[in-house]
């Protein structure tokens, strides 16, 4: 323990001389939208700056999507063209949203990069929505333009919205070589201006869309360099990294957190496109070389489940957790599977709306405290407070505040969701409940209802809400149960009639109006009324299955 503890000392001196005055990530306190933030003194504030400074990775491969691969010289003259046909030909300008709605691909990664740095707000749309979702997203965010894959453009009717849809198939080859050796556009946008729209499973029944601003992005990017510039002081490294993306790019975990940071470090991110099938991605790893991988714990449990030694996995050298809380028993279990990433393996806690991690909690950090998910990263700050908004003591129990320049600006057109979530401060209350000791935090349960499946966020009512419009449904509960591979599985109870609809019929129903992952897999039916507090609310923690 000594031993670990001298570790930390000498890691807690790197990262002070890096984050001190003269330091190469300085923080410093600057305003930010009226309150005051520690913030990065050398940061970037463009991303016109970025994606041209990113094309001196020349040759190196960014992209790896099936047979395609789009080295960083390529990638930039790709998005110049896009964003030029963009803007002459679609009129889209700065403030537009550009949705992009499909599966992983190099082309969802290169419309993101021609619609911001046009100053447009690129809006990912869930690859899994159904065709009643993705019509309220697009009332809900207005796209003037939608690209989008075969398969995702088919749910889209026309007359449900005024957006131009683009193909990926049909539309961008053309539109990405139009003017291939042409100059990126500029355009002036400032560090709190709009950039993307990540949607997130709403409390309410709709999908929210949280905000975030180039000035989010860039401290998410600086966040990626401050880490690789503390690693480095232990040994510079001998090559690029080879980054497996299996994570979908409407969440954070893929898009602000892989493919962004990517172009300053000059890695290369390789695509595994599809549903995850754990012997297609080892193959993967095993032929692409990958160096680093961010899984869920649904991911965690297929690998340690798998017959490793049908696969050489010698070149993964770093393995993270996100989106969801992952048991000691089970990183203990990848460490012991995968020799190879043994002082490499993290955990982490953070959400839609912080853009990125908030803590994170390194291997030294996982072996003094197995349960912790880390401590808060640079520039971030986080209180513990009670029912009355008042910070509680070391070891107490609390709704988890954060306050950083990462936090997102806002929910897309929700002002009342918005000063619900943020305080007249600055900080963020995420729902989720836990406790500080010794400067790291702990989790101890998660927002109210959420349920966790497969590291996807399913909430109750939005599921509710689409079986109450069954006629033959009285009324209904949903709420997660435990699954050994997903971590929970949704289940609903029905309350009808004499006569209950048959399950099948009633998973169709919700199948034709929510995404896949949504509909429940596990039914009762009872024609008992459900058990209800004083005030009408329903006792989800009486109602079992």
């Amino acid at each position: 323990m000594t031993e670990l503890a001298d570790m930390q000392r000498v890691l807690a001196d790197v990262r002070e001389r890096l984050l001190a005055p003269g330091g190469a990530f300085e923080v410093v306190e600057e305003e930010v939208r009226g309150i005051r933030l520690p913030v990065f003194r050398n940061r970037r504030r463009s991303f016109h700056e970025l994606l041209v400074e990113s094309a001196a990775h020349g040759e190196r491969e960014y992209l790896v999507d099936g047979t395609r691969r789009v080295s960083y010289a390529e990638h930039l003259g790709l998005v110049a063209s896009l964003a030029i046909e963009l803007r002459d030909r679609y009129g889209v300008g700065k403030g537009d949203r550009v949705a992009i709605f499909a599966g992983n691909c190099a082309d969802w990664v290169i419309s993101f990069w021609a619609a911001t740095c046009l100053g447009a707000i690129a809006v990912g749309y869930n690859a899994w929505w159904s065709r009643r979702e993705v019509a309220y997203a697009l009332e809900h965010s207005s796209p003037s333009v939608v690209i989008a894959d075969a398969k995702r453009a088919a749910l889209i009717d026309p007359a449900s919205t005024a957006a131009v849809v683009l193909s990926i198939e049909r539309d961008l080859p053309a539109l990405e070589s139009a003017h291939i050796d042409a100059a990126l556009p500029i355009v002036d946008l400032a560090e709190d201006d709009p950039a993307v729209i990540v949607y997130t499973s709403g409390t309410t029944g709709y999908p929210k869309g949280a905000l975030h601003s180039l000035r989010n992005l860039m401290a998410v990017l600086d966040y990626h360099r401050l880490g690789d510039a503390v690693a480095e002081t232990f040994g510079p490294r001998t090559s690029p990294r080879r980054v497996l993306m299996s994570l979908p790019l409407f969440h954070i975990a893929s898009l602000h957190n892989l493919a962004f940071p990517r172009l300053v470090a000059g890695d290369t991110v390789v695509i595994d496109t599809g549903k995850f099938d754990i012997d297609r991605v080892l193959r993967l790893i095993e032929r692409e070389r990958i160096t680093n991988w961010a899984i869920v714990p649904t991911m965690a449990h297929r690998l340690v489940n798998a017959n490793l030694s049908a696969y050489d996995l010698s070149s993964l050298a770093a393995l993270s957790i996100n989106s969801a809380p992952s048991s000691v028993l089970l990183k203990d279990r990848i460490r012991a599977a995968v020799p190879s990433i043994q002082g490499t393996l993290i955990d982490s806690y953070g959400l839609t709306e912080s853009s990125t991690a908030a803590t994170v909690a390194t291997t030294l950090d996982l072996a003094q405290y197995p349960t912790t998910v880390g401590r808060p990263v640079a520039t971030v700050s986080i209180e513990i407070r009670d029912e009355n908004n008042r910070a509680v003591g070391e070891g107490e129990d609390g709704e988890i505040c954060l306050r950083s320049a990462f936090n997102m600006i806002g929910y897309w057109g929700d002002d009342e969701a918005t000063s619900a979530t943020f305080d007249i401060d600055g900080w963020m209350h995420t729902g989720d409940i836990g406790f500080l000791r010794d400067g790291l935090l702990f989790m101890s349960t998660r927002r109210s209802d959420l349920i966790l499946r497969g590291g996807e966020n399913v909430y109750p009512a939005e599921i509710e809400a689409v079986l109450d419009e069954h006629p033959d449904v009285i009324e209904c509960s949903v709420f997660g149960v435990a699954h050994p591979d997903l971590g929970e599985e949704v289940a609903a109870v029905v309350v009808t009639g004499p006569n209950p609809p048959p399950e099948d019929s009633l998973r169709a129903f919700v199948a034709e109006r929510l995404a896949y992952y949504k509909v429940p897999s596990r039914w009762r039916f009872t024609s008992t009324p459900l058990p209800r507090t004083a005030t009408g609310k329903v006792v989800r923690a009486s109602v079992t299955i």
